[in-house]
């Protein structure tokens, strides 16, 4: 869906954000004003990184490594891995205390509060959302044109970043490697996994204009908004006949193929 995809736009940004030497300081006085629970939960995080945890020593560099035991995924500092095993396990210990947006990492909670501040310098032109970085602009201003630089090599799909390239190939992978602590169940990416435990916790933000009905997730109120409106977005490629639902196209494909309804 395009929320998924904004979050993978958002994760691929983290990925690629680093901290330079003459903001540091800045952006500590910054994290220390606006958030002094994130600044306090930042220093214990330091503290994990000791000699007696567990990790694995590359023969060849003599340097230890981290490993997440859920995908595999290694890092050389024991507080990087525990960054990282919050995209598992959905917790967000960083909060905004202007808007309330949390966050699972202190990085992307300074750079979320430079919109507050007026620090994103580049705006986008259709919609007005701003940007620190030009190459985050230059990212999202695809959402409006529909460029889709990068295509799947087994199927052809093509996406609008390499981090949703990444995803993607866990469709032919059958990768799942964010699991649900409370059901088990797993997911490709921890974007639905977050969108999956509203359904243990009840929490319902999501809600209809119209009727006012509330759901969990943004795909049930996207679901649930067609019973309001026309919209038919599933096309039968056999007789070009459109359906709301998918499960509707996918019953209807039936009477083509000649399955016993």
């Amino acid at each position: 869906t395009s929320q998924e995809g904004e979050q993978l736009v958002l994760k691929q940004e983290t990925d690629t954000f680093m901290l330079t030497l003459n903001n540091e300081e800045r952006d500590h006085q910054l994290l220390s004003h606006n958030s002094p629970v994130a600044e306090s939960q930042d220093q214990e995080g330091s503290k994990d990184e000791d000699p007696e945890s567990k990790s694995h020593c590359n023969t060849q560099t003599g340097k230890k490594s981290f490993k997440c035991d859920t995908c595999g995924k290694t890092f050389n500092f024991k507080s990087k891995l525990n960054v990282h095993l919050r995209i598992h396990t959905g917790e967000k210990p960083y909060p905004c205390n202007t808007c309330g947006k949390r966050f699972s990492d202190k990085s992307v909670l300074i750079r979320h509060m430079r919109i507050h501040t007026g620090e994103s310098a580049h705006s986008c032109n259709t919609c007005g959302k701003r940007f620190y970085q030009k190459t985050h602009l230059q990212r999202h201003i695809r959402i409006h044109t529909g460029e889709k630089p990068y295509s799947c090599k087994t199927c052809g799909k093509a996406v609008r970043t390499s981090t949703g390239l990444f995803v993607h190939m866990r469709t032919h992978t059958g990768e799942k490697p964010y699991p649900c602590n409370t059901c088990g169940k797993k997911f490709r990416h921890s974007s639905v996994l977050n969108e999956h435990l509203k359904i243990h916790t009840g929490e319902k933000p999501y809600s209809c204009e119209t009727c006012g009905k509330r759901f969990c997730t943004m795909t049930l109120l996207r679901r649930h908004i067609r019973s309001h409106t026309s919209e038919k977005p599933y096309s039968c490629k056999t007789c070009g006949k459109n359906f709301k639902w998918n499960a509707g196209l996918k019953l209807h494909m039936r009477t083509h193929t000649g399955e016993k309804l």
